[in-house]
């Protein structure tokens, strides 16, 4: 057990045997971390984290409240489930150690919602597909599409509801043209390990559909930067995380999303926020 003070927390490097494996001391881990199996999510009306012990089995990740992002066409999100000052983040592989983080782990202020979040063994989403469409890899990608020069990052938090029996009644095939991937392997329709956004039939159409998910949210499609995924599993959908160096990033990309995307008639925003997660002291 290590205690939690805002030094410790911010830190988050191998040396103090908290929350290891950030991968630069001036990030908060959770990020760029290898993602956890389980994790608790959770937006509040707080100003600051307090100072308490959990296991250093857990990464603790947060954030302040930004405004910019817009509700866009199709979100049905309530007053309370609209922003937050304070976005908390806490990941683990051993689920009995996560829920003992967040029950220590209480911000003065008022809870404005939270969810369990998990990665199943496939690593599929609710609707069985695994879902990569462009990420950002190396570290020259994380450091021009992640990371902001002060070493802070900007956090998407989006709660989805999905359907899962209209979208299980499709055929496999109508399923796959939704995402533009195999359901067995999660390989692109155009064939080959990366998407090829202009592969074509004989007949000259796309292999992958104008309205599948993975041409929608391409970067090249949707005029944006990169952004990194660490969404989770929760007991009805999505808990859509994306951190991003520009808030445009997802911005243009859900834009461009809402003009057309298949997916969407099986995905309801119910919650969404937008926080600048700040670098290490």
């Amino acid at each position: 057990m290590v205690r939690i003070s805002r030094r410790h927390l911010l830190c988050g490097a191998a040396a103090l045997g908290l929350l290891g494996g950030c991968g630069s001391p001036r990030h908060q881990p959770g990020i760029a971390t290898p993602q956890q199996l389980h994790a608790d999510i959770s937006v509040w009306d707080a100003d600051a984290l307090p100072s308490v012990q959990v296991s250093s089995s857990v990464t603790v990740t947060y954030g302040h409240g930004i405004d910019g992002l817009p509700e866009f066409p199709g979100d049905e999100v309530r007053p309370q489930d609209l922003g937050g000052k304070l976005f908390l983040q806490l990941c683990g592989d051993d689920p009995a150690a996560v829920r003992d983080a967040a029950s220590r782990i209480r911000p003065d202020g008022r809870l404005r919602w939270r969810e369990q979040g998990f990665c199943n063994a496939e690593r599929t989403n609710g609707l069985g597909f695994r879902d990569g469409i462009v990420v950002p890899k190396t570290p020259q990608e994380f450091d021009d599409e992640v990371w902001l020069p002060d070493g802070s990052t900007i956090a998407v938090v989006r709660r989805m509801k999905l359907d899962v029996g209209a979208f299980g009644a499709l055929s496999t095939n109508a399923q796959e043209r939704v995402f533009g991937r195999r359901k067995h392997d999660a390989s692109p329709l155009s064939g080959g390990v990366e998407v090829d956004l202009s592969a074509k039939t004989a007949d000259g159409e796309y292999l992958i559909p104008v309205d599948a998910h993975v041409r929608r949210a391409h970067p090249l499609t949707a005029g944006a930067g990169l952004m990194l995924r660490r969404s989770y599993n929760y007991a009805e959908g999505l808990l859509f995380i994306s951190y991003q160096r520009e808030l445009k990033s997802f911005v243009n990309t859900m834009y461009r999303m809402t003009e057309g995307d298949a997916l969407l008639r099986y995905a309801t925003t119910t919650s969404s926020a937008a926080f600048r997660i700040p670098a290490l002291d």
